[in-house]
């Protein structure tokens, strides 16, 4: 779907919307029409709050009712993209104002579920802070989507997201990921899959696992194999178009892990997170105890300490 259908569905950051001067009963709402199957209908009125509202992620009749009569009814339309991150968190001060005034705002991301790999959770975190309701209508989503289309085992997963972009640091990434016992899903753009693959390849070892792109839409497609044939094939072919997901599996099972490896992981995670949420991480990971992975993130985080 191209940046102009999307922004022809939903009005991105309808924010200079007329406030509203005092909180409005929900008796006082009025019901909005909207048209369903090309019949006219009325959205009954929405109880003050933000309504986090799931949108289709390529075929338009993946919306859902409920998403239809909520976005018809909203006070006011706010979409989340990574794209304008910016613009989300300027406006999130305008929009606590308004939910504190009696509004009910709908959050959309430019393509399925809010807050999902975009940065509206900061949004709903000042919501929740302000005493807002907060509302969550589920629907369409390319991580379930591809999670369920890939084969692979479902019962437990881990969603990533984006690797890094440079070449060294999403390989350090694919190696403190390598141990969890989990399906893989991770989102990427057809300019860095080859790459991307090839790292996961070199990293992973022969894993089974699954690429998908354009879900949903017309030219859905998704491809299966070991992922070092997915890497091979993706270094031959042409850039692709669209949004890509790609799912791995597990490893077959968890390797014991030497100290030298639980220190080194542990010192990459203590470079971008705190002791207590590096300790959670490897603990997950690593399968060790979070008794003793917290000993020697203490033991590192001193060391560094006192190189300094």
């Amino acid at each position: 779907m191209t940046g102009q259908e999307r922004a022809a569905r939903v009005r991105r950051m309808r924010t200079t919307a007329p406030a509203a001067a005092t909180p409005r009963a929900l008796r006082d709402r009025a019901a909005r029409p909207y048209v369903l199957n090309g019949h006219s209908t009325s959205a009954p009125p929405l109880p003050a709050g933000l309504y986090l509202v799931a949108t289709p992620i390529g075929n338009l009749r993946d919306i859902t009712v409920r998403a239809l009569e909520v976005l018809a009814a909203a006070d006011l339309i706010a979409c989340e993209d990574t794209r304008v991150t910016r613009k989300l968190l300027e406006a999130r001060p305008k929009l606590i104002a308004r939910l504190a005034a009696g509004a009910a705002i709908a959050l959309v991301s430019d393509a399925g579920t809010p807050l999902v790999s975009d940065p509206g959770y900061k949004l709903v975190r000042d919501a929740r802070a302000a005493g807002a309701s907060v509302t969550a209508l589920p629907g369409a989503s390319a991580v379930l989507a591809a999670l369920t289309l890939s084969g692979l085992p479902t019962d437990r997963f881990l969603f990533e997201g984006f690797l890094p972009a440079k070449e060294g640091a999403r390989r350090a990434r694919i190696n403190e990921l390598k141990r969890i016992p989990g399906t893989l899903v991770l989102f990427e753009t057809g300019a860095r899959i080859a790459a991307t693959l090839a790292d996961l390849a070199a990293e992973l070892g022969p894993r089974q696992a699954a690429i998908c792109r354009e879900l949903t839409k017309l030219y859905e497609e998704v491809r299966r194999g070991e992922l070092g044939m997915l890497a091979r094939a993706a270094a031959q072919a042409e850039e692709p178009r669209g949004e890509i997901v790609i799912v791995v599996a597990p490893p077959d099972r968890q390797a014991e892990v030497g100290a030298a490896d639980l220190d080194a992981l542990l010192r990459q995670a203590l470079e971008r997170l705190s002791v207590k949420e590096a300790v959670a991480e490897i603990a997950a990971v690593t399968g060790e105890s979070r008794r003793g992975v917290y000993q020697r993130a203490l033991a590192l985080a001193k060391e560094r300490e006192h190189g300094r």
